[in-house]
């Protein structure tokens, strides 16, 4: 099994940056491609970036692109995303994912088999 903690979300203005981490435990996640979702309230959860098993490769979603940046330490475990430039659009849950086995960039949530619990971004206006 793999346990996820994400940490570093919070509250905070319009243009401000966020940096959100999240780290594995249980089983070397290397050959996973590793994602971040995140869900507003009353809304589907969607994706938001994901990353390849060697970091090579990312997808954005368009509202992101240009704004966030994902990043993963395969040494270390851990997946990073670096939120700038933040909008109040941006405010929900975001949470960590990893689609064991699946090593390039798969998109939808029922193909991610770990799950963090996920984490509070709020971006006031």
């Amino acid at each position: 099994q793999v346990q996820l903690v994400e940490s570093g979300g919070g509250l905070v203005q319009a243009g401000d940056s966020l940096r959100l981490s999240c780290a594995a435990s249980g089983r070397t996640l290397r050959t996973s491609a590793m994602a971040w979702f995140r869900q507003a309230p009353g809304k589907e959860r969607d994706i938001v970036a994901v990353i390849s098993w060697s970091g090579g490769n990312t997808y954005y979603a368009d509202s992101v692109k240009g704004r966030f940046t994902i990043s993963r330490d395969n040494a270390k475990n851990t997946e990073d995303l670096q939120m700038n430039s933040l909008k109040p659009e941006d405010t929900a849950v975001y949470y960590c994912a990893a689609a064991y086995g699946r090593p390039y960039l798969p998109r939808a949530p029922a193909e991610y088999t770990y799950w963090g619990q996920g984490t509070q971004v709020t971006v006031s206006s």
